[in-house]
């Protein structure tokens, strides 16, 4: 059924992305302007967010109103104008294997010289433009009003909060590991990851159908710790599948220093010498393939990884205790199992 829905989502993507040009005109405004967003949106994605939102719905209403699917892609076009800041934050170059956002509006400019601008400040407006679309598109399901009021104000509570968790993980990246504490990470991983790929998208959806507070709650905690489950994950293969599979550099997150759970773990079990290395290579200006390698091997030696896979289970373990309790369709919550056994290949 998710391939359905999936396949749903791709062809309401195609849809929205004519009825935009149709609506404003982007393309009279300027022709870059549209086809940068049209390339970037249609890109090839797992669509998470769109799924969950839908599966949110129906395990609680039972039956598709009509823009639910539309409403669904606001949660990619949401999803779509954070990648686009956060690679010109990462200095990214690229995304979902093709250029980022930035690069293809560098491109676009060509050769020119003594411009005030380039790609990255067209990229930061591309960006903004793709939010208002974002909740243009959210509000054109057809439901209750006061639902759709309160829906509304979580989706851009979501983005809200990601936007404080970018933050704070910048600021974190500057700080020694002796003072940060595991809390302090999943602090992060909830509000730039978990809440608005997993918690909010289900829950938005469950608002929409018109579950009560109380079952809202548990599937809110639901995506919480399947989202945290996921970041881990995410951490893992950053730091240890090649660059052609995760379609981004395999450098990208030391280059950053971001303080990961795998990190923090083997610097916490680590001798002295060891967590020196960790530091140098976390502050290095330019990291190299050679301390890419020496990472992987602190983090085996440590046991961070594997305490990171342990931890994967636990949080997957908690996210099955919250779903099974909070009134959703047994077939959706059955569905959504083996979703996130897909996606966390457990």
């Amino acid at each position: 059924m998710f391939s359905k829905i999936r396949i749903e989502v791709d062809r309401e993507l195609k849809a929205f992305v004519r009825d935009m040009d149709a609506r404003y005109r982007l393309s009279s405004i300027s022709k870059l302007l549209y086809t940068g967003i049209k390339d970037f949106v249609l890109r090839d994605g797992k669509r998470i967010r769109p799924i969950l939102f839908i599966v949110g719905y129906l395990g609680f209403s039972g039956r598709k109103k009509s823009g639910l699917y539309r409403s669904a892609v606001a949660l990619e076009l949401l999803h779509d104008f954070l990648l686009i800041h956060d690679d010109i934050i990462d200095k990214s170059d690229m995304r979902r294997g093709k250029p980022s956002m930035h690069v293809i509006l560098q491109q676009g400019l060509g050769s020119r010289k003594r411009l005030k601008f380039d790609g990255k400040d067209l990229a930061i407006v591309v960006g903004d433009v793709m939010y208002a679309l974002a909740i243009h598109a959210f509000l054109s399901i057809q439901e209750d009003p006061a639902r759709k009021e309160r829906a509304l104000k979580k989706f851009v509570e979501s983005a809200m909060h990601t936007g404080g968790g970018e933050f704070i993980e910048l600021l974190c990246s500057k700080k020694e590991f002796s003072t940060i504490n595991k809390r302090d990470i999943y602090k992060i991983y909830d509000l730039k990851t978990a809440s608005y790929s997993f918690a909010t998208p289900l829950t938005l959806g469950a608002i929409l159908a018109g579950a009560s507070s109380g079952q809202q709650g548990l599937l809110y905690r639901y995506g919480i710790s399947l989202g945290r489950a996921f970041q881990i994950k995410d951490d893992i293969i950053s730091l240890f599948d090649e660059e052609k599979k995760i379609g981004k550099p395999a450098l990208c997150d030391l280059q950053e220093g971001k303080k990961t759970l795998l990190v923090w773990f083997a610097y916490h079990h680590s001798t002295g010498k060891v967590r020196s290395r960790i530091n140098e290579i976390l502050h290095k200006r330019k990291v190299t393939r050679r301390d890419l390698l020496a990472m992987r091997k602190i983090l085996v030696d440590s046991g961070a990884l594997e305490y990171a896979r342990q931890q994967i289970q636990k949080l997957i373990n908690q996210a099955e205790n919250c779903i099974a309790f909070c009134g959703i369709n047994r077939r959706y919550r059955m569905l959504l199992s083996s979703y996130a056994k897909k996606l966390l290949d457990t």
